[in-house]
């Protein structure tokens, strides 16, 4: 009898929300600090997919594993460029092992480009390897599968490619006329707001090493946000900062095992300890979709404003060093930190991995295409709009092109670190490529995580931690 195994593992970087204990602090508040004047800006882990080496069967008569490896291990190619692959299988079955070894290959929208089928046999308690080489293909993100049928054994195995990553476009970029006008107005409308700043050392969670305080602001709507500062007690007379931002309902934490750099993890509205500056019912990115002016990601955003607001207020106070402050996050918070930076020129830098909601126009067709039940925010969207008859697609981008990262990339002019994993179901690597491709920066970099999903790879943190040395010029 014939077994099917899809042994493709799935590890997602989304974390559940965690409940939140007040944590004990002492009275002494540092008093709040006037907010300078911000001017407009001118409009101008180890879970990761086993899919590189696939699991054996588990069947009591013989097991069956497979490798799949791209060359070059980047998975990607050029246009002129031969796609290649080795299809490795090792037999345990008794018995010979023959029948077909088919190659599919889809675009990420669900177009056929390619499709043949192989003889293939495996001897018994034995192996068999075979190159494959495909034609070349237009620039683009695709997905393979490798369908190999024998005669106990089925299985699936898919991989991304992509080709000319730097030349991939938005199928449709529609940025709203009066989108800068929309975005200036709600920081001016921000800046009306007293921040009302509160620093509160807190006692318990600081150690020997490093002070950790609790930071509370109002902001959006007057709504009380916080977040943490943590500093290292010995440090330089300006130290550079990293300002977190967190993924999709994420609670952010003090960061306690970073020694050269201020960190500012803030939980904007409904997240960590800033969860009940936001009532809501349902999913979080759906609260207020029916209105461009109350939709949740216009206060998200202007909590992130108003955090930077903290860093400049508060830099003479703790010796931050307004010229290094980069800006790190990944998932939602990759999204936040590309929009941020569009929106407000005292970020000097930014890390951005696997960033949510780039090119949402696009997104909302993979989705469904790749990965049709992962049931992730930009799922959420298009399900709404599945079952609202009255709320359309068209209604959804109305709304979602003053919000799009991509329409904020132009804007952004700091270096930028970007981070892909092609097997990603949740951000598609076409889409960050295709605002990343948008990025005014005229520093940018990428970083692709070939054979993982929702996460990148540990030698990516090692690469970060150089790449903001190399760039704030840091000893």
């Amino acid at each position: 009898m014939k077994k099917s195994t899809y042994s493709l593992f799935i590890a997602i970087l989304l974390a559940p929300a965690l409940l939140f204990g007040q944590s004990k602090s002492s009275n002494d508040a540092i008093p709040s600090l006037p907010i300078p004047s911000l001017p407009l800006k001118q409009t101008t882990k180890e879970a990761s997919a086993k899919s590189a080496e696939e699991q054996p069967s588990g069947d009591e008569d013989g097991d069956m594993i497979i490798k799949v490896n791209a060359s070059p291990k980047k998975s990607l190619y050029k246009k002129d460029d031969k796609i290649k692959y080795s299809f490795d299988v090792k037999s345990t079955y008794k018995t010979k092992q023959e029948g077909k070894l088919s190659v599919l290959i889809n675009t990420d929208l669900g177009d056929k480009v390619y499709e043949k089928a192989y003889n293939f046999k495996v001897g018994k308690n034995g192996s068999e390897s075979m190159d494959i080489s495909i034609p070349p293909q237009q620039a683009g993100f695709y997905q393979i599968k490798f369908m190999l049928n024998l005669t106990d054994y089925d299985d699936t195995v898919k991989r991304i490619f992509g080709v000319d990553p730097e030349k991939i476009k938005a199928t449709t970029i529609s940025k709203p006329n009066n989108f800068d006008d929309f975005w200036d107005g709600s920081k001016q409308t921000l800046s009306k707001i007293a921040p009302q700043f509160k620093v509160t050392k807190d006692i318990q969670q600081s150690t020997k090493e490093k002070d950790v305080y609790l930071i509370e602001m109002r902001s959006w709507d007057n709504a009380l946000i916080r977040g943490w500062l943590t500093l290292p007690v010995k440090r330089p007379r300006h130290i550079p900062v990293k300002y977190r931002l967190p993924g999709y309902i994420v609670t952010m934490q003090p960061t306690m095992d970073d020694d050269e750099f201020a960190v500012f993890n803030l939980n904007v509205r409904g997240n960590g300890n800033s969860k009940d500056a936001l009532k809501y019912h349902g999913e979080y990115n759906l609260n207020h979709i029916d209105s461009r002016d109350e939709y949740i990601y216009r206060a998200v955003y202007m909590d992130c404003v108003r955090g930077m607001d903290f860093i400049s207020a508060y830099s003479d106070f703790f010796g931050l060093d307004m010229d290094k402050v980069a800006v790190v996050g990944g998932s939602q918070g990759a999204c936040l930190a590309i929009v941020l930076a569009g929106l407000d020129n005292r970020v000097k830098l930014v890390t951005a991995e696997l960033p949510l909601y780039s090119d949402l126009r696009d997104a909302i067709k993979i989705g469904p295409t790749l990965y049709p039940e992962k049931k992730s925010p930009i799922w959420m969207l298009n399900n709404y709009v599945q079952k609202n008859h009255y709320f359309t697609e068209k209604k959804l981008f109305a709304l979602w092109d003053y919000y799009d990262p991509i329409n904020f990339a132009p804007q952004v002019k700091c270096p930028v670190l970007l981070a892909v994993s092609l097997l990603d179901e949740l951000c598609p690597p076409r889409c960050s490529y295709a605002m990343y491709n948008q990025l005014g920066s005229k520093k940018k970099e990428t970083w692709v995580s070939p054979d993982l999903t929702h996460e990148v790879d540990e030698s990516y943190y090692q690469f970060q931690y150089y790449w903001i040395k190399e760039t704030f010029v840091l000893p």
